[in-house]
């Protein structure tokens, strides 16, 4: 039988050119072609067979497109995070009214602060980023919330990048990743498979199908030497506000 998966994505906000940014320059964004690039996103998402929820913009928070930031989705509970980003806070609340249809909130609490982009779910282990945006404290309240249910909380310092799922992502068997952004030593065990370009290190895996954005072409070579189908993205305008493809959407089981 074929896992039935929700997504919860966010249309692009009006006001994404004053999106924080910590590792880019301020790049002009494309609104329009922005947008264009998020619906062919939800598009390939239901192609895929995932029933995608796709909630309004919100003028007031710029980066409300990336709803992975504000929670992290378990099969058991959702755990509202503390995003890093004091002007990103109010974004938990739009989106913890839908999810509480779906799972019971935990909520994480000052001094905590937790991006959910810092945090890859593989199998029963996070692991989860220790950056600018996720600090000891968020880690260690996750891990109170998740270990009851079985899972396993592994911190992995990261450096050079926003997020940890900017360096690296689960395909279901192996994790990409881009070495130098991350201590290896945490994914002791794990099969690592290198990415040939900085940009392929964000992925998204859905069942055997893998969305790649179009500025990886030799990592989208790559996943299809290891027999997987590819679904190619371009992505271009949400990178510019440090954006990715995990980050675009909310992706759990029904």
């Amino acid at each position: 039988m074929q896992e039935m998966l929700t997504a919860i994505t966010r249309a692009v906000s009006p006001t994404i050119a004053a999106c924080e940014l910590t590792y880019r320059e301020r790049e002009f964004i494309d609104i329009a072609r922005a947008r264009e690039q998020h619906r062919a996103y939800e598009t390939c998402l239901a192609e895929l067979g995932v029933e995608v929820i796709s909630l309004p913009a919100e003028a007031e928070y710029p980066d409300a497109v990336f709803v992975e930031d504000p929670v992290i989705v378990l099969d058991e509970i959702a755990v509202m995070t503390r995003l890093g980003a004091p002007s990103r806070r109010g974004e938990s609340e739009s989106l913890a009214s839908v999810l509480e249809r779906y799972r019971p909130l935990r909520w994480l609490r000052e001094p905590a602060t937790l991006d959910g982009g810092d945090a890859m779910l593989a199998g029963k282990t996070l692991f989860v980023g220790v950056t600018a945006r996720s600090n000891a404290a968020g880690i260690g309240q996750l891990a109170a919330e998740v270990e009851p249910f079985g899972y396993r909380v592994r911190p992995v310092v990261v450096r050079g990048c926003l997020h940890l799922k900017s360096a690296c992502s689960f395909i279901g068997d192996a994790v990409l990743v881009h070495r130098p952004w991350v201590d290896e030593a945490a994914f002791a065990g794990v099969r690592l498979v290198d990415v040939p370009e900085e940009r392929g290190a964000n992925v998204l895996a859905i069942g055997e199908t893998v969305l790649v954005p179009a500025a990886a072409p030799r990592t989208a070579e790559l996943l299809i030497g290891l027999g997987r189908q590819v679904r190619i993205l371009d992505n271009s305008e949400l990178m510019k506000a440090e954006g990715a493809l995990t980050c675009c959407s909310l992706i759990f089981r029904r």
